[in-house]
Order: structure tokens, then C-alpha cells, then sequence
């Protein structure tokens, strides 16, 4: 007893002489979504089994919900839910209920449910552009004759199309060259309309009674199952890019349809183009992701140089001259010009895109800046699911879109088995459980950043400026909220690169993502922020 007194008093005695610090409570999340917030993509084929039958479905992505959570995401994106023939279910069949291999309707309020009792936002893909071939409403448009449905969709003689018909022309959102399309055989007939495929024919948004069946689709998600909101799919083909203007009109139409559904309903875009071609889109979206921000990250961190990437026609150009922070300052304010609560959905990859680790060579510190520069900037944050364990893949489409690797074995209860993946195996990806229990894992790295941004406000939600360091091995940039300020260094090369001290002037290191001391050089691929 006297000894446990002594070494009380001792180490009391100890704390005033020398001073101790206190133990630091864990930081609370800020939650800022949609605005600031982390969104989790989820192709539910791919994601979780629940009942051993090789596909992912919605009970076995409700089971990882508190993987999610722990995460540190505050939504998820869902990929196609509704009935479809084909796998990754862009060809809608029914647009009022689930996939029957993916679970009920039932099931999926039930998700959404437990979802949002887990603070975690659900969002769905609808795919208003086109349905199926098979959707009830083009079954009976080819039907010909005095059919009401004719009209839901659009129609052409072929004559009248002979030049459209012939041009062999891709875009940068897909590699389909002819959008005109026979009902059969008779080539004659007239054609009907289908950007993507002639399995994807395109609604006729001239239509006033296709306007009202796409709303009371909408509201019905919301209101009936309570969705939080919309990723709206090829949004920039709702009519042909001669008719932009009306695209634009129509999801200005839309949003204010939804908006009387729910005040606050989150709508996420889908036009892959140039910040010119989206500005005008940003009135009719909350938010619309950011491909010139994606490609002039990896493009920047392959290269070892600091650039600006850019969609340009049906390809990417980079700018050298310009840091990639510069652009997206461009970017942004061209857009919030537009719509003042624009928001950017910033983003590395997603389901149409090869996966960042094969971008990068499967080199695993590529990776890890990539995410640090990602969770860095402001916006919106969104990951593609399995991005966090390193998963791998090139196109074609399934290649990227394999099974989540949960367990050390293919055997695990809840890996998907409806394709045999040949990027992401065993052998080539460590799964999440052997990732958690390494400190230094890709899967730790992205949470240490998600809760790095989380746990700081000026990470959150401040502005941004760039800071020119005169070496484009570094992506320099000020985070400022009110008085506040963080300057974020990111060294993209494979070697040490010196910081100019002057810079670094009455500042106190905040974070390391490896270990620095004041004069030393960054080491290769590695943040540091000071504040």
C-alpha cells in the first residue's frame, strides 16, 4: 500500500517538474455529407453472399454495414439494384423493384433502414437514359402501329439517318459506333435510338408522359423506400449533344420534380466531359464528378510530376505547366458559378475505370498517395469498394468489378463467386482480414486518412490554395478554414525531394505519413502536413 502511494506520488511530483500531457480523448467524426462527406461505391454482385449462391446480395451488404461505419464512410453509392438481363444491370427491366438475385424490396427498405440507423446515406443508380430492350414499354413501342408506347422511345427511317448510320465514331463514355438500330432483320424499317447499345434503346424525353413515368419513378425510391438520393447514369445523353440545351433543361426539371419529394434529395451526376461541357449541367445536379481531377492524380503520380490532366474530345491531354491544384481551383469555380452549392464528388476510380493499383503498377506507395491526396483536397470524397484493400483489374468491365476479398480464403463465407477473377486473387491481393492486422497495410493507410480528414475541420470543409514550391515532384496546397490553415505536401516521386525552409517557417509538423524531422527531405511517396 505505501508503495503504490509512493509511485503515485512520484509520478505526480514528475508530471509538475517536467509536465505531462493529458490523454487525448479520441476525436469525434465531423459529419459533412453531402457536402464534405465519404462515399462508398458498391457493385452488390461482387460485394457480399449471404446465401452461398456466388453473387453478392442485399442481406450479405447489410451484414457489412458495420464494416462500413467503422470505416469511416458516411454513404454508399449502389451500382444497379433493379431487374435486368444482363450482369451489371444498366438495362433496367422494372424500375419499381429489386433484382431477384440481389433480394426483395423488402429487404432493400430494410437496408436502407439499417443503413441510416448506422449513419450511413444510401444513394442509387438510375438509369433513366435508356431501359432494356426488354422493359415492358419497348416490347410493346415495337409493336409498330397505334401503340402509346411507340412514342416513349425514338424513331427514325433509315434514309433519313444514312449519314448517322455510317459514321464510325466512339466517345469517351463509350466504344459503341452505331446508335442507330433495326427492330430485326428488315433493315428498311425504321430505326430506333440507342446510344449505348441496341439493347439500351433511349427514352424520348419530348415525350411529356416519359417525363411523368421517370418522376414517378423517383419519388417512388424516395418517398415508398427511402432512398437519399440519386447517382444518375449517362446524364449528359439524355438528348444528343446538338440538343444540349435541352439536357440541361430536363435535369433542372428533374431536380425540382425530386426536390418536392424531398427538400434535401442528393442528386450525383454522371457527365464525363470537360469542365466546359459540365458548368451548364451543375444547375440541374448537387454535385458531378470530377474526371479531370481523377486522371491528373494518377496520371501525376505514374509521371512523378505534378500536372494537370484534362478530358479533351475523346481523350485526356496533360498539362505540365499547370499543378493539378491550380485546375481543380478552375474547375470548381467555374462550376460553383453556375449552381453556388455546387458540390465536386472527387474521386480516384469507379466501375467503368481500370483500378488504381494496376494504373499504378501495383505499387502499393503509389496507392497510398494517391488516397492521401484524395482525402487532402476539398469536396466530396468517393471510393470505389475494394479500392482500400489494393484490389486489381484492367478492362473489360468484369475484370474490374471481381469479388471483395474479405477472409485469408476463398472459402469465406461471403466472398462472391459469380466470376473467376484474374486480377484480384489470393495470390495477388492480401484480403481485409490479414490487411486490418497490419499497421502498415494499404486498408490502414486509407483509414488513418479517412480519419485524419474526419477529425479536422480544415480538412473537412476549407478552402484551398496552391502553393507553388518550385519542384513538380511536389503537390503543394493550403487548407484554410476562418483563421486556420494546414499546408499539405505530397511528394509524388520515387525519390526524396528537398522542401524549401523558408516555407516551412514557424510551422509545427501535424501529421507524417512516415517519418520526418525539421531539414530532412520528404521521402519517396509520402504527406506531411503542417499547421
Amino acid at each position: 500500500m505505501l508503495r503504490t502511494i509512493f509511485l503515485i506520488s512520484f509520478a505526480i511530483l514528475f508530471c509538475l517538474i517536467e509536465g505531462c500531457k493529458p490523454m487525448e480523448k479520441e476525436k469525434e467524426l465531423i459529419s459533412s455529407w453531402p457536402e464534405h462527406g465519404i462515399t462508398y461505391e458498391i457493385f452488390v454482385q461482387s460485394f457480399c453472399d449471404s446465401n452461398e449462391d456466388g453473387k453478392g446480395d442485399i442481406k450479405g451488404m447489410e451484414s457489412k454495414l458495420p464494416y462500413l461505419q467503422g470505416f469511416g464512410v458516411e454513404a454508399v453509392w449502389l451500382m444497379p439494384i433493379m431487374p435486368s438481363p444482363s450482369y451489371h444491370k444498366y438495362d433496367v427491366t422494372d424500375y419499381k423493384n429489386i433484382h431477384p438475385d440481389y433480394g426483395t424490396l423488402d429487404d432493400f427498405k430494410h437496408f436502407v433502414d439499417s443503413a441510416h440507423a448506422h449513419n450511413i446515406k444510401v444513394v442509387i443508380d438510375l438509369i433513366i437514359n435508356h431501359t432494356s430492350s426488354q422493359h415492358p414499354w419497348f416490347q410493346e413501342a415495337i409493336k409498330g402501329g397505334d401503340n402509346p408506347y411507340r412514342d416513349y422511345f425514338v424513331w427514325a427511317d433509315k434514309d433519313s439517318i444514312a449519314e448517322e448510320i455510317s459514321k464510325k465514331e466512339t466517345s469517351f463514355d463509350s466504344d459503341n459506333i452505331t446508335q442507330w438500330h433495326a427492330v430485326n432483320e428488315d433493315t428498311t424499317a425504321e430505326h430506333y435510338y440507342g446510344f449505348f447499345t441496341g439493347e439500351m434503346p433511349d427514352l424520348n424525353y419530348d415525350n411529356p408522359k416519359v417525363r411523368e413515368e421517370v418522376y414517378e419513378i423517383g419519388r417512388f425510391w424516395l418517398e415508398e423506400v427511402g432512398v437519399d438520393g440519386f447517382r444518375l447514369d449517362a446524364a449528359k445523353h439524355i438528348y444528343p449533344d446538338d440538343r444540349a440545351e435541352d439536357s440541361h433543361a430536363f435535369w433542372e426539371e428533374f431536380k425540382g420534380e425530386m426536390q418536392k419529394v424531398k427538400p434535401e434529395v442528393y442528386l450525383v451526376g454522371e457527365v464525363w466531359a470537360n469542365t466546359e461541357t459540365q458548368a451548364p449541367y451543375a444547375k440541374g445536379f448537387s454535385s458531378l464528378f470530377n474526371f479531370d481531377l481523377a486522371y491528373s492524380i494518377l496520371k501525376s503520380i505514374e509521371e512523378g510530376v505534378d500536372g494537370a490532366a484534362f478530358v479533351a474530345g475523346n481523350g485526356l491531354e496533360m498539362d505540365l505547366d499547370k499543378s493539378l491544384v491550380e485546375r481543380f481551383k478552375e474547375n470548381n469555380e467555374a462550376l460553383q458559378k453556375v449552381n453556388p452549392d455546387f458540390i465536386v464528388a472527387t474521386f480516384l476510380s469507379n466501375h467503368d475505370q481500370n483500378r488504381v493499383m494496376s494504373v499504378l503498377e501495383d505499387d502499393e506507395q503509389k496507392a497510398a498517395v494517391a488516397a492521401s491526396i484524395l482525402f487532402t483536397l476539398p469536396g466530396a470524397p468517393y471510393l470505389y469498394y475494394g479500392e482500400e484493400i489494393g484490389m486489381k483489374g484492367m478492362k473489360p468491365d468484369p475484370n474490374i468489378r471481381e469479388a471483395f476479398l474479405w477472409d485469408k480464403k476463398a472459402s469465406d463465407n461471403c466472398r462472391t463467386s459469380w466470376i473467376k477473377a484474374e486480377y484480384s486473387t489470393d495470390k495477388t491481393v492480401k484480403p481485409l482480414s490479414t490487411q486490418k492486422e497490419d499497421p502498415h497495410s494499404l486498408f490502414n493507410h486509407y483509414k488513418e486518412m479517412i480519419r485524419l480528414r474526419r477529425t479536422n475541420e480544415v480538412l473537412t470543409k476549407g478552402n484551398i490554395e496552391y502553393v507553388q514550391m518550385n519542384n513538380k515532384s511536389l503537390i503543394s496546397f493550403l487548407r484554410i478554414l476562418g483563421d486556420n490553415e494546414l499546408l499539405v505536401i505530397h511528394n509524388i516521386s520515387s525519390e526524396d525531394q528537398q522542401i524549401d525552409q523558408e516555407i516551412l517557417k514557424d510551422k509545427s509538423l501535424y501529421f507524417s505519413s512516415a517519418e520526418w524531422k525539421s531539414g530532412d527531405p520528404i521521402a519517396p511517396y509520402t504527406t506531411i502536413i503542417f499547421n
